[in-house]
């Protein structure tokens, strides 16, 4: 397939996704109006579900829109049960804004919508961001190890800004993701950490155990998402234009144990969850490792 002809096809792939967006939005903004013009409890928890119904319609349209030009091959675990009327913890590895596409698929309508945390800058998204807000996804504001040796105040905003987000999640079934490595991964960025592992950076506990910390006694269960590319990591623009190929997705489950839920000031609780997010990494580490010994790469337009 030529160049030219993988243009073309990225050009109608971000016509349609374009289109896709606009018309769920207006339903979206709709009912968001609606829930904020709106006092009553009940009333605003049936408007969420309605909005997270048509979230679920807008991402069915997207897969059917790629299906036949990526292969997601899951692994899913034996005997796995799966409910929308469930609360998830989500967790994944991020390398590319396609991880996002191959979640929102895999887990479509099988639990609850997902609900990422975002940076604050995305809520400027065109479009998106907009969408973004109206189903409730929280957006966190990070600073940098100079900002807050500045302004040390700010120091644990985003744990308020997630702990803000999860009182509201606690009303209605709800799957948080979060990309605990707080930011895409990079054989640069890696190095600047001194990351342990191979192909993951350092996983970040403050989010996890606060979400623990709120919806623990409703979130029983840790969905552990391996992602991996076996041509590499595609940019957006590789996955619109079909050059992604194949996408090897691993689903592991896990169950909350006591000991993750707890206050996240209280050092202890700190350490614990941590210390479980390292054993989860470093298992991740060697699974990825294992999938790339198959690695084709992927080829340059």
């Amino acid at each position: 397939m030529t160049a030219l002809f993988r243009h073309l096809i990225g050009g109608i792939g971000l016509i349609l996704l374009t289109i896709n967006i606009v018309v769920w939005m207006i339903p979206i903004i709709i009912l968001s109006i609606l829930k904020f013009i709106i006092p009553i409890t009940v009333i605003r928890n049936l408007i969420s579900s309605a909005l997270n119904l048509c979230a679920s319609a807008w991402i069915s349209v997207n897969s059917l829109m790629a299906k036949y030009h990526v292969n997601i091959k899951v692994t899913w675990p034996e005997n796995i049960k799966l409910s929308p009327k469930d609360w998830y913890l989500v967790l994944a590895n991020h390398q590319s804004w396609v991880d996002i596409y191959v979640l929102q698929n895999v887990f479509n309508r099988k639990i609850p919508f997902l609900k990422f945390f975002l940076k604050k800058e995305l809520i400027y998204v065109p479009l998106l961001g907009i969408a973004w807000w109206a189903l409730d996804f929280p957006f966190m504001k990070r600073h940098s190890k100079e900002y807050l040796k500045k302004h040390p105040e700010k120091k644990g905003q985003d744990l308020e800004t997630t702990k803000k987000a999860c009182e509201k999640f606690q009303h209605i079934p709800i799957s948080v993701m979060n990309f605990v490595e707080g930011t895409r991964f990079t054989e640069a960025k890696s190095q600047r950490q001194n990351s342990p592992y191979s192909q993951l950076l350092k996983p970040k506990s403050g989010g996890v155990g606060t979400v623990l910390s709120i919806l623990g006694d409703k979130m029983h269960h840790v969905l552990d998402v391996t992602l991996h590319y076996p041509r590499g990591i595609p940019s957006f623009w590789d996955f619109l234009c079909g050059r992604v190929g194949e996408i090897n997705v691993v689903v592991e489950q896990h169950e909350v144990k006591s000991y993750l839920v707890g206050d996240m000031t209280n050092a202890e609780t700190r350490i614990q969850v941590q210390g479980w997010l390292n054993e989860l990494w470093q298992h991740k580490d060697q699974l990825l490792t294992d999938l790339s010994k198959t690695n084709s790469p992927l080829k340059p337009s």
